[in-house]
């Protein structure tokens, strides 16, 4: 089992299935997407330019899309809480997946870096 396996495997119900269908999802976006982890996070590259990272909230254990360039994508769905560029989709594992609302939010944020607006070296 590899590091990016471990992560969902070890996680319980329905939390488990969950991430693993945002991690699907996330990367049938573009052909561009990869995966890997960076502070023990699974985190989605762009042309290996970080744009979003998949985790779950310690005192509920929600999974949520955190996007990092969340500063310019202006939703009533995300929260910033005390951040300044990244802001959060909570997703609840208890209920379908909004597949609609995520795939606009990761398009958006995807576009930020094939416009240009998030300079990919």
């Amino acid at each position: 089992m590899n590091e990016q396996n471990a992560y969902y495997l070890n996680k319980l119900e329905p939390v488990k299935s969950c991430l693993l269908s945002l991690r699907n999802f996330i990367l049938k976006q573009d052909e561009n997407i990869t995966e890997t982890r960076k502070y023990g996070m699974p985190c989605f590259c762009f042309k290996n330019k970080v744009f979003c990272y998949l985790w779950t909230d310690k005192k509920t254990d929600e999974p949520y899309i955190l996007f990092v360039e969340g500063k310019y994508l202006e939703t009533p769905e995300l929260e910033a809480g005390n951040r300044s560029r990244m802001k959060i989709f909570r997703v609840n594992p208890s209920i379908d997946i909004p597949i609609d609302s995520i795939e606009i939010l990761l398009n958006k944020a995807l576009d930020l870096y094939r416009n240009g607006v998030i300079k990919i070296k």
